[in-house]
């Protein structure tokens, strides 16, 4: 992201926006679907919103621009109030997963249709600029998507896998995301001593990923 921003500023804005946009969805996700199986927390904190300042983390949009992985505020959640309490743990924390999945799977299809249309033989002026901008708002949306796969508390991973766990282990695992001294020594570590074999596998991930589609 930082490299495309002094390649080309013009590029860096669209992308920024695409991923603004992104996470805000991400994060709606999370609430709307917590609304849906009962659980109205973000309802009544403002978070059912398409409005990325409603959902905008310093910390973890600076990690995009850095490393290409972050996330945005997260969506509080009472699942107790669920209807369902394993069905809507999974459902609620595999939403935002699946947002970031269908957005860069829409841009690597508009990519493929580019392709194929003749539009990227010699891509010029703000085509260039489209061109360039989608291919990194796609590889950072399933970055997200990835990273968010994790099954590490606080990320959606660990309470993806945490529907399937026994319940006793349950409460356990919501005071380890709650403990701010954990969260910030877990972040830390992602970003440092795992930063390269995370960032190694994200690339083997978007590797395979665009070559589905001829990319």
């Amino acid at each position: 992201m930082l490299a495309l921003l002094q390649t080309d500023p013009l590029a860096f804005v669209l992308v920024a926006l695409v991923l603004m946009l992104s996470l805000a969805l991400h994060e709606w996700g999370h609430a709307i679907s917590a609304l849906w199986m009962g659980d109205t927390t973000a309802k009544e904190q403002g978070r059912v919103s398409l409005n990325p300042l409603k959902h905008f983390d310093l910390i973890g949009s600076v990690m995009i621009l850095l490393v290409g992985f972050g996330w945005a505020r997260p969506v509080p959640i009472y699942p107790p109030n669920f209807r369902h309490y394993r069905v809507g743990l999974f459902l609620v924390s595999i939403a935002g997963i699946v947002i970031n999945l269908l957005i860069a799977t829409t841009l690597a299809l508009i990519l493929r249709w580019m392709l194929d249309a003749g539009y990227l033989q010699n891509p010029q002026g703000f085509l260039r600029v489209l061109l360039q901008a989608a291919v990194v708002a796609a590889s950072v949306n399933l970055n997200l998507a990835v990273f968010n796969l994790l099954p590490i508390p606080p990320l959606d991973g660990s309470k993806i896998l945490q529907s399937f766990l026994p319940l006793r282990w349950h409460p356990y695992i919501w005071r380890l995301e709650m403990n701010p001294t954990y969260v910030i020594v877990a972040m830390l570590l992602l970003l440092t001593v795992f930063r390269q074999p995370l960032g190694n596998f994200l690339s083997a991930v978007r590797t395979q990923f665009f070559g589905l589609f001829g990319l």
